[in-house]
This record gives structure tokens, C-alpha cells and sequence, in this order.
């Protein structure tokens, strides 16, 4: 039995894989300084969470096989620098991923947003067809056990492609390492202000993902983005598949697909997911699966975990709750609710979460995504502003980066949930977007109220 050790367990990823290499017979251990839901509880019921929180040298010992430390851990972590004192073996995790998936046919879906989206709908029609296959999610999907599955004779992985930095020994973005024979480009569009400090240090590691790949390798990619469009006509040494928005039309509360096969009834709405949906059906091709295998997985699909997920409705209203954060996240959104019910008051409520959207400087790149809203909100919790080191924003300087001199704008969250739960909701959608939670205000006195 082989001793793992898990260096910031915490993470989102960190911990699913390594409940995945405990499933697997490995003896895992781990530390961390602060772990949150749903991590906490799913390391707990898995006997894997630290029995205290904090870094503890003594635990790395000449007896570990390897350690795999998070981008958490900071390069002068007590553990870290024992394991290396010891010269054990240290991966990242997509490193320690790309090692366990080298023969493997390997599928990686990047971009700036819909990650998550393809990935899942992917995984979902795979799974329909009885197809065998590894994963690597961000985040938990409805219907699968885990975030994360490994195993030694599944022929393919899936893996999201994450541009974020990998770990603090190897400071650059994940989907460098996995050297993609298929890679999917859903969009490209500048976030992470804090780690990629220009738009163009941004694109440039796109740039070099496709020039990791191997020579005559497959790009998947969205022609409708210009920046996507941009590095396919420089990578000319890739085999090239493009893709679009597909045919479709909303009616009465649905969205229908237009394929030469017939219209195709689908639970998710929006042309982002449209978009998303066309690049999981290239992946799904390149893999043997036919188009009427997919249109017929893929009306079952009801939307990956967090992503427009509906909390409540009743016969004039729905509250919709979304993990947009990033500008072309919350644009998207935004339109695809508007678009589902065009007669309706849009209500959109935006929380600046996020290093990059709580930065001044990288607020104009907001302008506009909440134009689709009949009422716009933003809140901010000004106790972020202390976590992360940056000066407070100013109720103007809001207003001007989104362009809206009618933006509302909250700060503390009981005036927030004061002010929505005293709305109107007749005829009326309420949209909910934050990759945090609006100060942890509860959401079940809105929903309440729609029964």
C-alpha cells in the first residue's frame, strides 16, 4: 500500500482526489489551515479530514511515496519544505493527473467560461451510452458519485480544463500539463487580474495550451469568440474542427434544438448553453458517438451543479441562482433569462466576489452585462475588500464600471435581503449570480415567498 500526502486537502479538487486515491487502497493523509463546505464534510464522512487545522511539519516522513501540495500552500510552508528536504517526490495535481492518464486518450475542455457546462454534458452522454471513461470536474455534477474518477482501464479522461496556477512550485496554469489529444476552446475572455495582470499575459497561455498539444492533435473551437479564432489560425499544426451556436427557438417556457432529425426538447436554456451544447456534440463525434445517440442523451441533461439552477417558481416568477462571476459569465446569464422569458421584469443581482471584480481597474470590464436587466443590483461585502488587501470601491465607481447610473448598489447583506424581499415578484424573475454567498443571506425567505 502506497502513503500519499495531501498538502492543502481543502481544495475544491484537492480533496475529491484524494478521497478518490483513498477508494483506490492508498493510505492518504492531509493538512490544511481552513476548510470549508462542502469539503469539510465530505473529507469527514471519508475519515480523511485533519484532525486539526494548520500545517504540521511532522507529518512528512522518508516513509511517503509522494505528496501532492494545492496552490494554497504558500512556497514557504513548513510541509512542503520538509518533503523537499527529503527529496520526496512532489506533484501539483493536474501534474500527478496528467501522470496517471499519459496512455489515456486525453480530452481537456478549456476557456474562460462553460467549462463546467461542456464537461458535464459531455460526461452525462458518455455515461447515457455506457461509455467507460475517467473525469476531472471543478465541482461536483448531479448524478455522478464525485468530482473526480480514476482508474487503470477506462481508455479516456475528461478533464476541465482549469487556466487557473497549479501549484506554488509550479506557478502556471493547470491545462498546461495535460497535453490534450482532443481540446475543446469555449471562449476566451480576461479574468484571474491577479495572476495575469493584461489581457494579452492572459491570452498567451491559451496560446501556449494549444502549443502543448501533440502535433495533429484535434482543437474543438467557437468560432463566434475572436480570441479563440485568433490562436486557431495560428495553430496550424492542430487538426481543426469549428463550431457555432446551432439552430434553436424558445416557446412557451422551452427551448427547442433544430437539427435535420427534428426538434429537439432541451432542460436547459440559453444561447451560451446552446453554444456549449454544439462543442459537446464535437467531442461526443471524435469519440464514436453518433448524432442521434446525442440528441437523445442530451434531452435529459438538466444543467451542470450551480450553473442557472432554479430555486423556486410558481405560474409568474422564477429565482434563478448562478455561479457567474466573470464579465461574460454574468452577460450571458444575464441575456439567456431575459431571452427564456421575454415579458417578464428581469431582477439581476450581481455579488463582486472575486479578486479581479472587486479590483478598480478591472471593473470597465463589466460594462454592459447587466444592460438585459429591467433592475440591476450589485452588492459587495466590504469585509472581502480586508481578506484580500484591496481599497474599498465607491457607490461611483460601480456605477461607472457597469454603466449604469441606475445600478443599485448594497453593502450590507440584511439591506439586500430587506430590499428583495420586499419586491413585487408578480411577473417578474429574479436572478441571483455570485461564486460566493451575498454575505450568507438566507435565500429561503425569497423562495418562500413564491409558495
Amino acid at each position: 500500500m502506497k502513503h500519499i500526502h495531501f498538502i492543502a486537502i481543502g481544495g475544491s479538487v484537492m480533496h475529491q482526489l484524494a478521497i478518490c486515491l483513498q477508494q483506490q487502497g492508498w493510505i492518504v493523509t492531509g493538512s490544511d489551515d481552513e476548510i470549508f463546505e462542502p469539503a469539510r464534510t465530505n473529507l469527514q464522512k471519508n475519515g480523511l479530514l485533519p484532525a486539526n487545522e494548520g500545517w504540521f511539519p511532522e507529518k512528512i516522513t522518508p516513509q511517503l511515496d509522494a505528496v501532492i501540495v494545492g496552490m494554497h500552500a504558500k512556497p514557504n510552508n513548513p510541509e512542503l519544505l520538509k518533503a523537499q528536504a527529503l527529496q520526496i517526490p512532489i506533484h501539483s495535481y493536474p501534474q500527478y493527473i496528467y501522470e496517471h492518464a499519459r496512455n489515456k486518450t486525453r480530452i481537456v475542455i478549456g476557456g474562460s467560461h462553460g467549462k463546467t457546462t461542456v464537461t458535464s454534458m459531455i460526461m452525462h452522454v458518455l455515461r447515457y451510452c455506457n461509455f467507460d471513461f475517467d473525469y476531472l470536474v471543478g465541482a461536483k455534477l448531479a448524478d455522478f458519485d464525485s468530482a473526480v474518477r480514476l482508474t487503470t482501464q477506462a481508455p479516456y479522461i475528461i478533464i476541465e480544463g482549469d487556466e487557473y496556477l497549479a501549484s506554488p512550485l509550479t506557478p502556471q496554469p493547470k491545462f498546461h500539463f495535460y497535453q490534450p489529444n482532443i481540446a475543446l476552446l469555449t471562449g476566451i475572455a480576461w479574468d484571474h487580474i491577479n495572476v495575469f495582470p493584461t489581457f494579452e499575459y492572459y491570452l498567451e497561455q491559451f496560446r501556449l495550451f494549444l502549443q502543448s498539444m501533440p502535433q495533429n492533435a484535434t482543437l474543438i473551437y467557437n468560432t463566434e469568440d475572436p480570441n479563440v479564432t485568433q490562436l486557431a489560425l495560428e495553430a496550424t499544426y492542430l487538426h481543426q474542427i469549428p463550431y457555432q451556436t446551432p439552430p434553436y427557438k424558445v416557446t412557451q417556457n422551452t427551448t427547442l434544438l433544430l437539427t435535420n432529425q427534428g426538434n429537439i426538447q432541451l432542460q436547459v436554456f440559453g444561447k451560451h448553453n446552446l453554444q456549449n451544447l454544439a462543442g459537446a456534440m464535437l467531442v461526443c463525434q471524435q469519440l464514436g458517438i453518433t448524432n442521434q445517440q446525442f440528441y437523445q442523451a442530451i434531452q435529459t441533461f438538466k444543467g451542470a451543479a450551480r450553473r442557472l439552477e432554479l430555486l423556486a417558481q410558481n405560474d409568474t416568477c422564477s429565482i434563478y441562482k448562478d455561479f457567474a462571476h466573470a464579465p461574460s459569465k454574468v452577460k450571458a446569464t444575464t441575456n439567456a433569462v431575459k431571452e427564456y422569458h421575454p415579458t417578464r421584469r428581469l431582477i439581476a443581482c450581481f455579488e463582486l466576489h472575486t479578486y479581479s471584480s472587486l479590483n478598480k481597474d478591472f471593473l470597465p470590464q463589466y460594462q454592459n452585462t447587466l444592460q438585459a436587466a429591467d433592475q440591476a443590483i450589485v452588492f459587495f461585502d466590504e469585509h472581502t475588500f480586508a481578506i484580500k488587501q484591496l481599497p474599498i470601491l465607491t457607490l461611483n465607481e460601480v456605477q461607472q464600471g457597469f454603466d449604469r447610473s441606475d445600478l443599485l448598489v448594497f453593502t450590507q447583506p440584511d439591506a439586500l435581503l430587506n430590499h428583495l424581499n420586499n419586491l413585487n415578484y408578480q411577473n417578474t424573475d429574479l436572478l441571483l449570480m455570485s461564486s460566493g454567498n451575498f454575505g450568507g443571506i438566507d435565500l429561503n425567505i425569497l423562495t418562500n415567498k413564491l409558495q
